[in-house]
């Protein structure tokens, strides 16, 4: 499955494609740090659908922009946008895991039509106040003069011990093994470009746009990873179609530490 390029709005964007090229779409949109990599192994599961795997920009083979306004929740989106028009997409279910899965949300919140079905992994509409904000900018700021000052190995190392991805620890060395060595393919400039520009302290806040979001929306957490469970529970609590589906013993990564239950949820999910 090697991957394809389209030029969008003036950079190059790298995707993969697998499944029926005649079936319903399904775009994948991977977190930060990972790639269309991080689909592939699904690429059987869920054969029957159209899959569109895109490299977020930054990440994996598509550009990493200098500077972060690149990167921003608009920009994204319009990109997004502007690959699915040439791909012939006119309508899609649409899968985002954390970073991906907030790119998903705003979307999803600029183009509603377009989206059949809304499925979210361990993800967020953003954070509430301005306060919240400006601390996770500090924070995301910090973060990535760190990697363009360490480089990609030190922070790879850095960003696989915080607290998010403990349970992680527990998986089989060539699993931890496959996860880190998606990590350190991408690009410094990338990571740094996309917490300044992608991260939840720049994002919109969608919390008020979940109200308006007509199609269903599945949101899978995993039940040790305590803090999205909550805003899961909350996002389902505004939105008029939403299924919430909680893995026991799993954390941020459902889709890597339990791929079976995950693939079996978005399934489910993706029924008529």
């Amino acid at each position: 499955m090697e991957p394809l390029t389209a030029m969008v709005r003036g950079i190059r964007i790298s995707y993969r494609e697998a499944g029926d090229p005649h079936g319903e779409p399904l775009v994948l949109l991977h977190g930060f740090t990972g790639s269309s990599l991080s689909w592939t192994a699904f690429a059987d599961e869920f054969g029957s659908y159209r899959l569109i795997m895109p490299d977020m920009t930054g990440h994996g083979n598509t550009d990493a922009p200098l500077g972060s306004d690149r990167y921003t929740m608009d920009e994204q989106v319009a990109d997004l946008d502007a690959l699915f028009t040439q791909l012939g997409l006119e309508r899609f279910s649409l899968l985002g895991y954390s970073m991906g899965g907030r790119i998903a949300i705003g979307f999803a919140a600029a183009h509603p039509e377009k989206i059949s079905r809304l499925i979210l992994e361990s993800t967020s509409p953003g954070l509430r106040t301005e306060d919240e904000r400006k601390s996770r900018r500090e924070s995301d700021g910090k973060l990535a003069a760190f990697i363009e000052r360490e480089g990609i190995r030190a922070f790879t190392g850095r960003w696989e011990n915080i607290p998010l991805f403990a349970s992680q620890k527990r998986l089989p060395e060539d699993v931890r093994d496959r996860v880190r060595s998606g990590r350190l393919s991408n690009d410094p400039t990338g990571l740094a470009g996309s917490l300044r520009g992608i991260g939840t302290g720049n994002q919109p806040s969608y919390w008020d746009c979940l109200e308006q979001f007509g199609m269903p929306v599945t949101l899978i957490t995993g039940a040790l990873d305590e803090k999205y469970v909550k805003i899961a529970g909350d996002m389902a609590r505004r939105l008029p179609d939403a299924h919430h589906v909680t893995v026991p013993d799993a954390g941020h990564t459902v889709h890597v530490e339990n791929p079976a239950r995950f693939a079996t949820i978005v399934k489910e999910a993706l029924k008529p």
